[in-house]
């Protein structure tokens, strides 16, 4: 099993322990996943850009955790979408595809 599989794992796992967790575990672990996902894009090239970019979405959850300002349905969705982000970044990577994105015409 591959370093991003066992991560994804590991992520899958603590979205369904996360009584098992504290609010600094459950924060670490989408800090990692956040972590994980820029760097998988920036290897494949993707850019960030401006928009709506749900890695920004998973990083508010894990920054509002230790807040109380989420509740563990909040957390476990983020965990999971972190999952599978990272799942088809991996596949992406994988596979060798090469990505290129042209710049709009105007």
């Amino acid at each position: 099993m591959t370093l991003t599989n066992s991560f994804i794992a590991e992520l899958v796992r603590d979205a369904n322990r996360l009584q098992n967790l504290d609010d600094y575990q459950k924060r670490r672990m989408l800090e990692r996943a956040v972590t994980t996902i820029r760097d998988m894009r920036e290897t494949i090239g993707i850019p960030s850009g401006p928009g709506r970019d749900s890695v920004v979405d998973i990083h508010t959850v894990a920054l509002s955790i230790e807040h109380g300002w989420r509740s563990d349905d909040d957390v476990r969705n983020a965990l999971l979408q972190a999952a599978g982000i990272i799942r088809d970044l991996h596949i992406v990577l994988d596979s060798k595809t090469g990505i290129s994105f042209a710049e709009p015409s105007g």
